[in-house]
């Protein structure tokens, strides 16, 4: 029973109701239903709806005073209050029955459990196009997490494509001033679809905003902010004489060189294309790194530079930079040696 309900639903509330609109009894009233005092009637905990326009209730109010209540609410009872009932479908009916001074309106009682009243009055919403974009991506989600509904199975419940139920709910993932701005109609839910995508929704709205840009013009504002910010980094501008040394030290080795320098030390990137060329360089920087890789001819050296006289007078100190030499083969990954 609940399940055909359910498929019931994307066709209409008519055929939730199994009834035609336009049957009625003797009396004028529509088969079904009773009356029911407006005192015993309260909204429902699974409105959909998070507000209610004024003027257009005070509309309705003025339909109401020269033609009565049309169609019947529909409601269920109430699970707390006793002889009080629940809207499921028509609050504004009701709060617009109560501005028009009428003291009782028409309802259809149906037994229905929580999965099902926020199912119908989404429905209904949705056919009267009474929610907004955030109202009905909030309804969607309250029936995914409440209720276990997947998405496709959620689409064929509301009537919609699932595309339509993904990219509405994705809307309730932006800040929240571009949300405001939503609810206010500044944005429309194209607008807020594209804005999705930009790397930074909100600075990206308040320039459709400002500018008054249409849907299209908006998905090529957040095309080429996204294109901006997935480019490579421009290369940081280097001195002349920073050019110098990488080209003398280039010509020395015979090899493409790059310095960069940070604070008092930096790297210096020597560029080989092959593993000959890796080991020529090894051989060049190498009388250290042999050194400590065989202490008998480090202690040869150290011997020898012992034997050297040094230079009368104090000798002039440098300060030694930090430098760090990266060997970096194409394909090949990088390789550093400390200097």
């Amino acid at each position: 029973m609940a399940e055909n309900k359910r498929q019931n639903l994307g066709r209409g509330l008519n055929a939730l109701l199994g009834e035609e609109p336009e049957a009625k009894s003797e009396s004028g009233q529509l088969k079904g239903s009773r009356l029911v005092p407006v005192e015993r009637l309260y909204p429902g905990r699974y409105q959909p709806r998070h507000s209610i326009d004024e003027e257009r209730i005070e509309e309705l109010a003025q339909s109401v005073r020269e033609n009565g209540i049309i169609q019947p609410l529909l409601v269920r009872r109430h699970p707390e209050q006793k002889d009080a009932f629940e809207i499921i479908a028509g609050e504004r009916r009701w709060r617009a029955a109560q501005m028009a001074k009428v003291h009782e309106v028409p309802v259809i009682i149906r037994d229905l459990n929580d999965q099902e009243t926020l199912e119908i009055g989404l429905v209904e919403n949705l056919q009267r196009q009474d929610l907004s974009p955030l109202e009905e991506a909030d309804g969607y989600q309250r029936l995914m997490d409440e209720f276990s509904h997947t998405q496709e199975a959620l689409a064929k419940t509301v009537g919609k494509s699932r595309s339509h139920v993904a990219n509405m709910i994705r809307l309730l993932g932006l800040p929240d001033p571009v949300k405001k701005m939503l609810d206010t109609e500044d944005l429309s839910a194209g607008h807020a679809r594209a804005l999705l995508n930009a790397p930074n929704p909100l600075e990206a709205a308040r320039r459709v905003v400002k500018k008054g840009l249409n849907v299209r013009q908006t998905e090529r504002l957040v095309k080429k902010e996204r294109r901006k910010k997935d480019a490579p980094p421009k290369p940081a501008h280097k001195d002349v004489d920073t050019l110098a040394l990488e080209r003398d030290l280039a010509n020395l080795l015979g090899l493409k060189v790059g310095i960069k320098f940070k604070g008092g030390g930096g790297t210096l990137t020597v560029h080989y294309d092959s593993l000959e060329q890796l080991d020529d360089i090894l051989l060049r920087l190498g009388q250290d790194h042999m050194a400590a890789t065989d202490p008998e001819k480090a202690t040869d050296k150290t011997a020898e530079q012992r034997s050297q006289k040094k230079p009368p007078g104090k000798p002039k100190t440098r300060p030694k930079p930090k430098l760090t030499v990266g060997l970096s083969a194409k394909g090949r990954g990088k390789k550093k040696v400390g200097g």
